[in-house]
């Protein structure tokens, strides 16, 4: 399914999704790379799963001595895998179809974690000393077909203490930064997704936004940082990419060209048009700038606001239509139950008088905290199909949420055709459920296998697609004697967000 946007600029564009930077056990991590790149063909157009290569500053003392070895078992068991890696990685491949790159990272106190990222292979491990000393081994890589990329991540956190080191920045080889994964996002210090990591929490210096007010220039994807063998865990962060094809080659030109945006889950469609230029070109412009937006949600958008130099200057809801016969977009998910305890899940689901258009998946890999807890005995575990026009049928697992604020739930978003009098049919593990658009249209409704605390069904609230869509055209007028940069972001009601990298006008 392509996700196209109707600004003149992104015509012949997708806005495909991926997620470029997660883990398994092929370095520190859980799960085989085999179930990783099962697992990201349910949901990504594209991906890459990242090996743990190196950390040439790790912290001395008696304290860390365990963290030390922990990191230094996982580079070695990377090194010895490597070339299998790398073989997996080109054998998943298929252009047009799922586009795999090549990545390991290198951690760093002083200057931040880096993800190094090749067109395609083969990419050596580097263990270069410093930041300066990688980008010279990866530059050095680079050639036609195998351009090379070094994109920092969790940014957030303070400098010195593996967040970002903005002094250190340099665009050559960083067209984008990883604002938002598990970790959470760093566009500010005070946003959605607060950091909670063990690491610490995230330092205004360190932020996205202060690194564009210091005048540097990059966009911003989200991946998950998921270490369970599940790129594009739902919730964590995804890339999305405004590209001509799904290839290696459009999907490199166009994060080259910072034609990107990042978001939590939800792969909306966010497209801008600043002065004539899309997203994360640099443009020359004088007097007013014309600014074009679009916004495709997968739920009710709460809100798409329009920045100027971080601050905002323009708020855009959507206009609600007649609850009539159009478009609407619902779901259905599957788990809770008590924690811990394995759900198995075969489901179908069925729309009756009306179309299924579209299916988005909304799936979680398992969520493992404690890297010594027992582990799952299998990390692919999940699969779906359509089967003909309006049937899909989903088997899959849940083991309960493992906090009351973490998402551990299987799902899928719907895209319906049809009228109050369509109906949802959900059957799981025998049992059937049915509710009318007009019924959701009033509110979710639930079920469960086998009585209290066991697993339970939730038929999404229907929301009509005019509820989803934002669409605005302003024109900033306000006097510039420097450089301006627009950037958007969108929120819908069920907590997922977007962020557009900018626009410069000069």
């Amino acid at each position: 399914m392509t996700r196209r946007s109707g600004l003149p600029l992104y015509e012949g564009l997708g806005a495909y999704v991926g997620d470029l930077h997660n883990h398994c056990g092929i370095s520190y991590g859980h799960g085989p790379l085999s179930d990783a790149l099962a697992n990201a063909r349910l949901q990504l157009d594209f991906v890459s799963v990242t090996g743990h290569a190196a950390w040439p500053d790790m912290p001395p003392g008696d304290r860390l001595a365990g963290l030390r070895q922990y990191h230094l078992d996982g580079f070695e068991r990377l090194r010895r895998c490597w070339d299998d890696v790398l073989a997996a990685v080109e054998e998943s491949h298929e252009d047009g179809r799922f586009v795999t790159f090549p990545s390991f990272e290198w951690h760093s106190m002083e200057y931040g974690d880096q993800c190094v990222y090749a067109e395609s292979g083969p990419l050596p491990l580097l263990e270069a000393p410093t930041l300066a000393a990688l980008r010279d081994q990866v530059r050095a890589l680079s050639e036609p077909g195998r351009r090379t990329m070094v994109l920092p991540h969790h940014v957030g956190y303070r400098r010195g203490f593996r967040g970002a080191n903005w002094d250190a920045f340099d665009p050559e080889l960083t067209p984008l930064v990883e604002m938002v994964s598990m970790h959470g996002a760093a566009e500010t210090d005070d946003g959605p997704r607060p950091y909670l990591h063990t690491m610490g929490p995230v330092d205004v210096d360190s932020t996205v936004w202060r690194a564009w007010e210091r005048g540097l220039r990059f966009g911003v994807i989200g991946s998950t940082d998921h270490h369970s063998a599940h790129p594009g865990s739902h919730g964590y962060g995804r890339a999305m990419v405004w590209s001509d094809g799904l290839s290696r080659g459009a999907l490199w030109d166009a994060m080259a060209a910072r034609r990107t945006y990042a978001v939590t889950g939800d792969p909306m469609v966010v497209a801008t048009q600043v002065a004539g230029a899309p997203m994360g070109a640099d443009v020359i412009h004088e007097g007013p700038v014309p600014i074009q937006v679009e916004v495709r949600g997968l739920d009710e958008l709460t809100g798409v606001e329009v920045l100027r130099n971080n601050r905002v200057i323009h708020r855009a809801h959507p206009q609600a239509g007649v609850d009539g016969e159009g478009v609407w977009l619902t779901g259905v998910s599957v788990g809770w139950g008590e924690a811990g305890v394995p759900q198995d899940w075969d489901v179908t689901v069925e729309v009756v008088d009306g179309v299924l258009e579209v299916v988005e998946p909304r799936l979680h890999g398992h969520d493992i905290v404690d890297p010594l807890a027992a582990l799952p005995e299998s990390y692919s575990f999940t699969r779906w199909q359509r089967v003909g026009r309006d049937r899909i049928e989903l088997s899959t697992l849940t083991r309960g949420n493992p906090t009351v604020r973490t998402d551990a739930t299987q799902g899928l978003s719907l895209r319906v055709r049809g009228d109050a009098n369509t109906h949802l049919i959900v059957t799981a593990n025998s049992r059937t459920w049915s509710a009318s658009i007009g019924q959701l249209a009033d509110g979710a409704t639930t079920g469960y296998l086998d009585g209290f605390v066991s697993g339970a069904v939730r038929l999404h609230r229907a929301v009509p697609e005019s509820a989803t869509v934002v669409t605005a055209e302003i024109l900033d007028d306000e006097p510039r004697d420097a450089t301006a940069w627009y950037s958007v972001r969108a929120s819908q009601r069920n907590d997922q967000h977007a962020w557009s990298s900018p626009t410069w006008v000069d």
